[in-house]
């Protein structure tokens, strides 16, 4: 049986995009103003693709052929209607039900997927998200190995809706089968660990023969000195940081993994620094900025990038499974 792991020497190259909710705005501008300056679609200089809420949205997008503007164009002409309608709750009712109905952004997803299927990318993909029933990582993927018998079938708006349901913000998405998703963001908003994993622990791709870029949605500098005064609780301190910490310290961990796993000289992480009160997860004022961060990172960055991941396009994806006419058409 095939496992899909490359011929020996053969060059690797990873794409991850963190979770950040609208503002995937940034790598979505940032990816589209790349693809602009490419000879072909972006996806296609990468043989694995991981993202995470936000991030999943745009490694599925990427994987089913859909051009980075038009990712970025449905987050600047969708956001404002996915995120609308926060201030009709009371801070009462948000401790109680979520933030935001998901109506709108499962039928901005249809409208982008329709009844497409995992198994159309045209790239390894890799998507996280946690199953409140067993509280276990679940990781969407696609027939990249041949251990991975079901996802390929599943439609790309399910799994999109499963890796975004962040806590507080959107409610659990359950599959067909009944099983009750959350957020991806929960362990692994930053995917770049979770990438490596997959690309030297299952695939068997070679150490230092993989390039990964990793594109965040901004960063934020941690600043948690308040809490060296130890009668800070959580009522009143933690309570509006613990979020903050735990995500600064899955991504340093996920970096710092990545390193490790792949080499220091084989990463490139692409996430400004900014001020944290600048752009917020549901902040759609802060759309027209990110588009405008994106791109002049791009334009920065892609002389650096282009002679390590668009030199020339990745060996053609070949599943290990194919959607049967049937499959396709459920």
């Amino acid at each position: 049986m095939s496992t899909d792991h490359g011929s020996p020497g053969e060059p690797r190259r990873v794409l991850t995009i963190d979770g950040g909710g609208i503002k995937g705005v940034f790598p979505a501008a940032f990816l589209a103003d790349l693809e602009s300056e490419l000879d072909q679609p972006l996806a296609s200089y990468f043989d694995l693709i991981a993202g995470t809420s936000t991030g999943g949205i745009i490694a599925l997008a990427l994987g089913l052929g859909i051009p980075a503007s038009d990712v970025l164009r449905f987050y600047e002409e969708k956001g404002p209607e996915i995120f609308k309608g926060s201030k009709r709750l009371g801070p009462l009712r948000q401790l109680v039900t979520a933030k935001y109905d998901p109506a709108p952004l499962k039928a901005a997803l249809t409208e982008v997927f329709g009844e497409r299927r995992v198994g159309e990318s045209t790239t390894r993909l890799v998507i996280p998200a946690l199953n409140l029933s067993t509280g276990e990582v679940n990781v969407f993927k696609t027939a990249h190995h041949e251990r991975f018998e079901r996802d390929y079938k599943l439609r790309a708006v399910d799994v999109a809706m499963a890796t975004a349901a962040a806590p507080t913000y959107f409610p659990t998405h359950r599959l067909t089968n009944g099983v009750p998703l959350v957020d991806g963001g929960t362990w692994a908003n930053n995917p770049m660990g979770t990438a490596a994993v997959e690309a030297i622990g299952l695939l068997e791709w070679e150490r230092g023969e993989v390039e990964l870029l990793g594109v965040g949605c901004t960063e934020a500098p941690a600043d948690f000195h308040a809490s060296r005064d130890r009668r800070h609780g959580f009522a009143n301190y933690w309570a509006k940081r613990i979020v903050k910490v735990f995500m600064s310290g899955q991504s340093s961990s996920s970096i710092g993994s990545t390193m490790l796993l792949l080499g220091h000289t084989h990463v490139v992480r692409v996430s400004p620094v900014v001020d944290e009160r600048q752009y917020k997860l549901d902040g759609v004022e802060g759309i027209p900025e990110l588009r405008a961060l994106g791109a002049d990172q791009a334009r920065t960055q892609l002389p650096l990038l282009r002679p390590r991941f668009f030199s020339t396009a990745a060996a053609p994806f070949v599943p290990v499974r194919a959607l049967t006419s049937e499959a396709a058409a459920r």
